[in-house]
């Protein structure tokens, strides 16, 4: 099996040192070189032909974020942003995403385990290496079609989980876009690191008719409303008498990841049984897969994303082999889908 060949560029050569190690841990990667400044990771990546690239955001003589902008465009290769980005560096953050980073994590820190961090780092390589850089998925908005979706006068008391990882940046902010104000209460998880998706749920918030926001311990759960599952926190729906309620734990690591899509499927499937929809969106590996399974066989209505949508076919595929969709549709398709299982 072909490795995939990782370039490192990072300032610190302490952090150099940990990502060679770690990465080598695994088989199927190997570490090709590293560089302290953009400039001379430009001289390498021309040299070396990477696939994958490593890349923090503050760093001497140009800054990630302008390295990352002009790679994107005259040498485009999958990169993974990893930074020590304050809380209030999630906007920075998204930008990356938007000019063109496959993922976003951030260095190991006192709460974050270097085992945990490696084994996601391992993940993001592996899905970035799968992506195809120079290609976006464009989809085709109907109208017509979006007429009807938001002119629906109530829903039921459905509920809706969704999972996202690789790419689930973009495709959440297709399918919530969508949405009526008067849709069905959402939980989300998005692969993202802590203290990112709180800005990320901000601009979801900005763009979408619902209201979205970073959930919080205990937070009632209601139409209209969708709630983002921290980062470096499980999220699970509980039930108090007649309301519904999130709880944010920590935890290990489950399908390999914190938050894990299959923690709120699983409780999504205790507690609402046939009274749910389920989701699967682009993503890396297994996650999600086996809690769809788990709703499905409840009584819900479960949705993978289709192969040609998808950033990375890797978590929808998993769902799939198991039979765990009902139905398979693109990405432009989806929010349109959901609203008709409402209804």
């Amino acid at each position: 099996m072909k490795k995939i060949r990782v370039l490192i560029v990072d300032d610190s050569p302490v952090v150099q040192d940990i990502f060679a190690k770690e990465l080598a841990r695994d088989p199927q990667i190997e570490v090709i070189g590293t560089a302290p400044d953009p400039y001379q990771a430009r001289d390498k990546i021309v040299y070396l032909q990477p696939d994958v690239i490593t890349l923090d955001i503050e760093m001497p003589r140009m800054d990630g974020i302008t390295f990352l902008q002009r790679l994107m465009q005259y040498y485009p290769l999958p990169v993974i942003i990893v930074s020590s980005l304050a809380p209030e560096g999630g906007e920075m953050a998204l930008k990356a995403l938007e000019i063109g980073a496959v993922e976003v994590m951030c260095k190991p820190k006192a709460d974050y385990w270097i085992g945990d961090m490696s084994v996601e780092l391992i993940d993001k390589i592996k899905a970035a290496a799968q992506v195809d850089v120079t290609k976006k998925y464009t989809p085709s908005f109907s109208p017509g079609r979006k007429t009807v979706l938001h002119t629906r006068s109530q829903f039921s008391e459905k509920m809706v989980a969704i999972g996202a990882s690789t790419g689930g940046v973009q495709a959440l902010q297709q399918v919530l876009s969508e949405f009526p104000a008067n849709a069905p209460a959402i939980l989300i998880v998005q692969h993202m690191p802590e203290h990112f998706t709180r800005s990320f749920a901000d601009r979801l918030n900005d763009i979408c008719r619902i209201h979205v926001k970073e959930a919080e311990d205990s937070e009632l759960v209601e139409p209209g409303k969708a709630l983002v599952a921290p980062g470096n926190h499980h999220m699970v729906l509980t039930r108090h008498r007649t309301d519904f309620h999130v709880r944010i734990k920590p935890g290990p690591l489950v399908s390999r990841h914190r938050p894990s899509v299959d923690v709120l499927f699983q409780s999504m499937a205790h507690e609402l049984g046939g009274n749910a929809v389920g989701v699967l969106l682009t993503g890396m590996g297994r996650d999600g897969s086996k809690g769809l399974k788990a709703m499905k066989d409840n009584g819900a209505k479960t949705i993978a994303q289709d192969e040609a949508s998808c950033i990375v076919f890797g978590m929808p595929k998993e769902a799939i082999k198991l039979n765990a969709a009902d139905y398979v549709t693109p990405l432009d398709r989806i929010a349109g889908k959901i609203l008709q299982l409402c209804y």
